[in-house]
């Protein structure tokens, strides 16, 4: 699969290791110069280029947000539609600003990234991990532990789509509903945020009242 991965930071960069690990090719994009990614590319091992984050957008059968959360109007429209998108950003006030919508809890982040991407569908993922233990934890299937990560999306396949990569990187998938219902299960302050659970565990913390 070709995947896309705009924004190089912490989480970026490893889901971009993670998914060259798995044979996928991938495209890493930032704000800044391509150029600048041959570190990166060398950690790809040859399944990896370095392009624009419009080519990304582009070229992506899978695209991954990966941006601080004020970013997000920034990102490209173009060439997403029927795109499955998935969407790693959390909303900091003291990084991102405040925003009214999501402080007085009227909507969540994700439903403001597919909005901004509308035509694309978005699943929130790979958001309630740190960054060090999702390079580190993942494990082999039949492994005695598997961490799961939670997702959550409105649309059916392109939840598949996320669940089918969550388990080759060596996690395990746990659905947590959509994307409003989901997204708040997920968010920052949130029992499963932090958590590293198995997947039964996180499924039990997600379905608590």
């Amino acid at each position: 699969m070709q995947i896309s991965v705009i924004g190089t930071g912490h989480i970026g960069g490893t889901l971009a290791r993670h998914f060259a690990s798995a044979e996928h090719h991938v495209a890493v994009a930032h704000s800044g110069d391509p150029a600048d990614l041959g570190p990166l590319l060398d950690d790809l091992r040859g399944c990896g280029q370095a392009v624009s984050p419009a080519e990304a957008a582009r070229i992506g059968e899978v695209v991954v947000v990966s941006v601080p959360f004020r970013a997000y109007g920034d990102l490209p429209t173009d060439g997403l539609a029927g795109k499955t998108v998935i969407d790693t950003t959390n909303y900091m006030p003291d990084r991102d600003g405040h925003i009214p919508e999501l402080d007085e809890d009227r909507t969540t982040s994700s439903e403001m990234v597919q909005a901004h991407l509308r035509d694309a569908h978005v699943v929130k993922a790979f958001n309630t991990m740190r960054w060090d233990h999702l390079r580190d934890y993942h494990h082999e299937v039949g492994a005695q532990i598997r961490y799961g990560i939670p997702l959550a999306g409105d649309d059916i396949q392109a939840k598949r789509c996320v669940q089918q990569l969550i388990e080759e990187i060596g996690f395990a998938p746990v659905d947590s509903g959509g994307l409003a219902t989901g997204g708040r299960r997920q968010q920052p302050g949130s029992p499963a945020f932090l958590s590293d659970q198995t997947a039964d565990q996180l499924q039990a913390t997600l379905s608590a009242p």
